[in-house]
């Protein structure tokens, strides 16, 4: 018996092994090839361009760079494998440094950043009377979604309290989660989700809300979320990179819950744009309205601990931190845009690693990236 298995466990492998690199959808092949996400995987996928206009510069404060890491500092940065720490204070750079290779110039992955730059779309279109309010049913925009749900509306998708069933598990290569990031076919996986229970009760962070929010974005605007994109955003900004958007396939859709790729300069002009509430050299790139409502937790919902949800509004985080008020984007390997209005200062911080304690639902790295930010401008 002994030898019957050992004759035939090597062709039953070298079988798995052809059968994973046939296979017409490469998900599952690439999720044990590459085991878990990082911030270079843009290079992996094919991705679309998000075009510049004419680049504008930030101004530098006059004590730009004068500030020293102190040994406590450098620790902390290490220690969550920091690839970028930038701020902004009244809207001059007064610090930025890069480690591990990378520049002010350098491609990472927002990763779910992203959804909150899919958030900010939402308001534009909005704002253009594409899309008439977000208490529009998603069934308005994608009509085959509504026999088999709830009245889903955009605010559900954008507050994650669509009731959608969806497995987040970002380590399981066989989690739904998984097929969307490693897949091919990503929207018409999304179309798919089914409820399980009425939105607008529960918070449950699911990558199907701003997919979903992406298809309807790419309905009514006619454009790739990237030409939109960029012709709303990046272009009146002033970028100074063009970024790219990873795709599920070869001219196919965005993956618009994560993977928009840029640098540490140009995500700070997101956060500039949050504390200019919407403003961009007097021109008024997306409502003050809408930017207001963004950072409004809806407390109407409860999160799995039955605790009120004042920590998150339409696709951004949000909290108090020494009497201050924060709003923050955030990537699961730490990536964050951090506005802060009282200080008038953009914190953005990127690398490999984020702490996995948290404190209602905020990691607890992020209070040590606003404290070393308040720092460095004292």
């Amino acid at each position: 018996m002994k030898k019957i298995l050992k004759f035939y466990i090597p062709g039953i492998i070298l079988l798995i092994v052809i059968i994973l690199f046939i296979q017409p959808n490469p998900y599952l092949r690439n999720a044990i090839i590459y085991t878990t996400a990082g911030i270079s995987d843009y290079e992996i996928f094919e991705n679309r361009n998000i075009d510049i206009g004419e680049s504008q510069n930030w101004e530098t404060s006059e004590n730009y760079n004068k500030y020293e890491l102190s040994i406590d500092d450098s620790i902390l940065l290490a220690k969550y494998e920091s690839i970028a720490f930038l701020v902004v204070k009244d809207t001059n750079l007064v610090f930025e440094s890069y480690w591990d290779g990378y520049s002010e110039n350098s491609l990472s992955s927002s990763f779910s950043m992203a959804k909150s730059f899919v958030s900010l779309l939402i308001g534009i279109a909005i704002d253009e009377g594409l899309i008439s309010s977000v208490d529009d049913p998603v069934s308005k925009y994608i009509p085959e979604f509504n026999e088999k749900t709830y009245n889903i509306t955009i605010r559900d998708l954008l507050t994650m309290s669509s009731g959608l069933e969806w497995n987040e598990s970002y380590f399981n290569p066989f989690s739904v989660t998984t097929k969307a990031y490693y897949g091919k076919n990503l929207n018409k996986l999304v179309l798919k989700a089914k409820s399980t229970h009425a939105p607008s009760e529960k918070f449950e962070y699911i990558t199907a809300n701003p997919q979903l929010l992406s298809i309807i974005l790419k309905k009514v605007t006619n454009k790739t979320l990237s030409e939109y994109a960029s012709e709303k955003i990046w272009r009146p900004l002033g970028a100074r990179n063009a970024a790219t958007w990873s795709l599920d396939a070869k001219d196919g859709d965005e993956k618009a819950f994560c993977c928009f790729n840029s640098n540490a300069q140009d995500f700070a002009k997101i956060g500039q744009l949050v504390l200019n509430k919407g403003s961009w050299n007097g021109t008024q790139i997306i409502s003050e309205a809408y930017l207001k409502d963004s950072f409004e937790p809806a407390t109407y919902l409860i999160d799995n601990k039955g605790e009120e949800v004042d920590f998150y509004g339409f696709q951004w985080w949000i909290c108090q931190y020494n009497n201050l008020d924060v709003y923050y984007a955030r990537g699961i390997l730490g990536q964050y845009i951090i506005s802060i209005p009282e200080k008038n200062m953009v914190i953005v911080r990127l690398g490999h690693k984020r702490d996995k304690q948290k404190i209602k639902h905020h990691a607890i790295d992020l209070y040590s990236w606003i404290d070393l930010g308040l720092k460095i401008c004292n």
